[in-house]
């Protein structure tokens, strides 16, 4: 009964903890997902531990040498046990530093090569990430070397715009401002960007063409929604006003950074 309640709890808590967005509001409520799925998972513990003594006290087990032979075979395992115990501290550690909660989109570098994606659990021995393709990947937490988290304070979008090398970069430049200013009071980037976004210049130039970067600083988790828009945005834009682009070589494409 206990584990039903406080599964059905912790499922609740997970679900809001989804729908929430990267405000003050949105940042607690997940850490008060985390919390309480940590309290939930020690609650059940304990009450299978009061079950399992009182079937046993019901059976008339005497539960003085029982707890005798416990402690002998507790010092034997616990050479045994270093990796388990690694795990517990590790996720106690995560969880009073903040290092990340569950809702939160990470990069962990693990004994196992990177891990990315959103935390979907997380306990004292284990943090579960869904990753973007919906493999869900299982981490001890004692393997978690290094924790990029990238929902946490801002993100930047960068988005990196090709144009023919014999294009005027400056005429570019006003093309994509004049863009940029009308957008900065549309969605998704009135509520998605912290700061106007910018045109940085041209980063490099190659034999066929010339990059144009340009930059905007968004709240942490919109930041590929904003990348994706700009890139759709600047195309049309560019299109419309007969810039030319050189064709993108074959080993440039693919996913997009992010995903």
């Amino acid at each position: 009964m206990v584990s039903l309640v406080v599964g059905r709890y912790v499922r609740r808590y997970r679900r809001r903890a989804k729908e929430t967005g990267d405000d003050t509001e949105g940042r607690r409520r997940r850490r008060l997902t985390t919390v309480v799925s940590l309290a939930g998972g020690i609650v059940v513990v304990i009450a299978w531990l009061m079950v399992g003594l009182t079937i046993l006290r019901g059976f008339n087990v005497s539960l003085g040498p029982l707890v005798l032979s416990a402690g002998i075979a507790g010092v034997a395992l616990g050479f045994g046990a270093q990796t388990l115990v690694r795990d517990t501290i590790s996720g106690l550690f995560i969880v009073l530093e903040r290092q990340y909660d569950i809702g939160d989109v990470v990069d962990l570098e693990t004994d196992g090569g990177l891990v990315s994606g959103t935390v979907e659990a997380l306990s004292l021995r284990i943090t579960s990430v869904r990753q973007f393709d919906g493999t869900l990947s299982i981490v001890p937490n004692g393997a978690v070397h290094v924790v990029r988290n990238k929902t946490r304070g801002w993100g930047r979008a960068i988005v990196d715009v090709r144009v023919a090398v014999t294009e005027d970069a400056g005429r570019v430049r006003v093309v994509l401002e004049e863009l940029l200013e009308e957008l900065s009071s549309e969605e998704p980037f009135e509520s998605g960007l912290r700061k106007n976004p910018e045109v940085l210049g041209v980063v490099q130039v190659t034999d066929a063409a010339q990059v144009i970067r340009v930059v905007a600083e968004t709240e942490p988790s919109r930041r590929w929604a904003i990348e994706r828009e700009l890139r759709e945005r600047i195309t049309a834009r560019i299109a419309e006003r007969g810039i030319h682009v050189p064709p993108v070589p074959m080993q440039a494409r693919g996913s997009e950074p992010g995903d």
